[in-house]
């Protein structure tokens, strides 16, 4: 008698849609294609320019030579841009059916009635139905998709897009800054504390195509905000590419929560980058969980620019069978008395690579700087593989700076020892498991994001 774990039950979110887009760019990458989406998205010169700009620098980079292997990727082969037949709407009702179908499907508009002050919900490459509760807007509060933002805010976002993550960051930023389509921007005026969360999520249906939402945040002095991004797609025999860019700007006593839940299919590249810019006394708090994909590198980065500036990391990842999900987080300490801790757990199984890699930076410019870092591994089977691979950078000689790396099985004498309490040999591996992942999954916005239940709800069960 063998026991395993089962994958994450994905019927829900394979459902696919009936491909009825109204115009779909041709694929690969070039120049006509990069001009012929800023066209349709009427942008302004200078965005032209710049997704021009950002193509260059594209064909200049070469590919990360580490990381998880991407060599399926083929770029001629992605379709970059797929308009949905629905126009953006705030009226839920408005939405096409069957758009609207498969957000019911996955209680997007259950949980904005319950729990969420604002959503917006994007389809392939095109934001489909937004809204905000008045009393949000009465304060100040903005939250919008990037292309009205680029309208009615353009002075904003002017100074503050892919300032964080400029294009020659990397070879998938200089690809999202030449094609960049939908996302959500949010502004919060000084000292105002949204008190409920807002959601933002991404669904691409497209099959062979990519999705490059763009994030921008802006949370003013002494102002707080928790923001929720949750992406899914159903399964192709095709690769689908996420390549999506979230910029937050943190300022001075400010606090920003922002909790991601990824589930991917299995078929799709999740080549994502997101980085927090945090002022004085501000705190960026992550929330991370990595369930999907075929392949992800993502490492969510915190810069503590001012004096005081703080950082929380918290994520959960779990690996299966074909899967190579290298994920992780990286803080720079680049002020006095800023502090950082990373907690993280992964899981994998059936074969499934997990990767933790962080990096923790501390300049000669951050004395009494503090960080702990605590990465944890389970393997469920002696198939799976897990690496943790973390880099320390100091420069200073005034800094506390910690790691713990824990890589294990489940324990049989814990399992021996629940069932001599009369429980079940599957269920008392479950209870493990399910124990390895609560520090993490408390922390995890389950109340809004109704999805996740399905995420981290691992059941145990025998097999000849």
């Amino acid at each position: 008698m063998k026991t395993y774990i089962q994958d994450i039950e994905r019927a829900l979110y394979d459902v696919r849609d009936e491909d009825k887009s109204i115009y779909k760019s041709d694929a690969g990458l070039t120049e006509e294609v990069v001009r012929d989406i800023s066209a349709r998205k009427n942008d302004p010169p200078w965005m032209l320019e710049f997704r021009l700009k950002s193509l260059e620098t594209y064909r200049k980079i070469s590919l990360p030579t580490w990381g998880a292997d991407i060599s399926e990727l083929n770029m001629d082969e992605i379709i970059t841009y797929v308009k949905p037949n629905a126009k953006q709407v705030d009226d839920w009702s408005q939405v096409p059916d069957e758009i609207k179908n498969t957000f019911d499907r996955l209680g997007i508009p259950d949980a904005e009635k319950k729990s969420l002050a604002g959503v917006g919900a994007q389809y392939d490459s095109e934001v489909v139905y937004h809204s905000i509760q008045k009393r949000l807007t009465d304060q100040g509060v903005v939250y919008t998709d990037m292309e009205t933002a680029l309208v009615e805010h353009e002075d904003i976002v002017r100074e503050y897009f892919m300032t964080l993550v400029p294009p020659k960051d990397h070879k998938f930023a200089a690809l999202h800054g030449a094609v960049w389509s939908g996302g959500s921007f949010v502004y919060v005026p000084a000292g105002v504390d949204v008190k409920i969360p807002l959601q933002s999520y991404f669904r691409l249906n497209a099959a062979g195509a990519g999705q490059f939402e763009h994030t921008l945040i802006i949370v003013e002095p002494g102002a707080k905000l928790h923001f929720i991004e949750g992406c899914s797609a159903p399964r192709y025999n095709v690769t689908n590419l996420h390549a999506g860019c979230v910029e937050l700007f943190v300022k001075e006593g400010a606090r920003l929560r922002y909790s991601t839940i990824e589930n991917w299919s299995r078929n799709m590249m999740n080549l994502n980058t997101k980085r927090a810019l945090v002022e004085k006394n501000g705190l960026i708090e992550w929330v991370s969980g990595s369930f999907g994909s075929h392949v992800s590198m993502l490492y969510p980065c915190s810069v503590l620019h001012g004096e005081g500036a703080r950082a929380e990391f918290t994520g959960v990842t779990f690996a299966g069978r074909g899967q190579n999900l290298d994920t992780g987080a990286i803080v720079v300490h680049a002020a006095p008395k800023t502090s950082a801790n990373i907690n993280t757990r992964t899981i994998s199984k059936s074969g499934g690579a997990a990767t933790y890699r962080s990096a923790v930076k501390v300049t000669k410019n951050a004395p009494f700087a503090k960080c702990s870092v605590n990465c944890e591994s389970l393997m469920l089977d002696d198939e799976s593989r897990s690496d943790t691979l973390p880099v320390m950078d100091i420069e200073g000689d005034e800094a506390d700076i910690g790691h713990e790396a824990k890589i294990g099985r489940i324990s049989e004498d814990a399992v021996f020892y629940l069932m001599t309490r009369g429980i079940s040999e599957d269920e008392a591996r479950a209870m493990i498991v399910r124990g390895f992942v609560e520090p993490i999954a408390k922390e995890l916005p389950l109340e809004y994001a109704v999805e996740m239940n399905n995420l981290i709800n691992l059941e145990l069960e025998g097999q000849l």
